[in-house]
């Protein structure tokens, strides 16, 4: 699969519908399932996190879960929906895929996830601070824009012309 295909597929995972109250799962890790099962099929993940069964398929591809395969059916496992609630919660926050997979894959170091969570509270630390730094180049450019908005309104107005016509 290319890399446009990959990028493509992930972010339609991202797609509004996702998350939404109708879905019943907003991608958080805690949230357990209603019914307390230990087996799932494609559908009731898709349906549960509001992702295409393509979407999932691609995970599976990508090693991100690991469905157990009986005939032509695919069975995940209590884990398999913990790692896509959590693969759904870094996409959410935008998360690449990359970097989801450096944090998932730290889950089977046998150290009680503790490794797991340093990563991620690293990679979230950074990806606030990055936020912020945009949400204030953001901020710097609406008032530059501003600016010159009243500027040009002034100059119109000095000459005689109304600026909202």
């Amino acid at each position: 699969m290319s890399q446009q295909a990959a990028t493509a597929i992930h972010a339609q995972a991202r797609q509004p519908d996702s998350g939404t109250p109708e879905s019943g799962h907003t991608g958080h890790l805690d949230q357990p399932d209603a019914l307390k099962r230990d087996q799932f099929t494609i559908s009731d993940l898709s349906n549960e996190f509001g992702v295409t069964a393509r979407a999932l398929r691609f995970y599976e591809d990508e090693g991100l879960i690991a469905p157990e395969r009986i005939g032509l059916s695919r069975i995940y496992s209590r884990r398999d929906r913990a790692r896509l609630a959590w693969i759904m919660r870094a996409k959410n926050v935008g998360f690449s895929l990359a970097e989801i997979r450096d944090m998932i894959d730290l889950y089977d170091m046998g150290d009680g996830r503790a490794e797991q969570r340093r990563v991620t509270l690293a990679k979230c630390r950074e990806r606030i601070e990055s936020m912020r730094r945009q949400q204030a180049d953001l901020a710097a450019t609406i008032e530059e824009l501003t600016s010159f908005v009243d500027l040009v309104i002034a100059k119109e107005r000095s000459e005689g012309r109304n600026p909202d016509a």
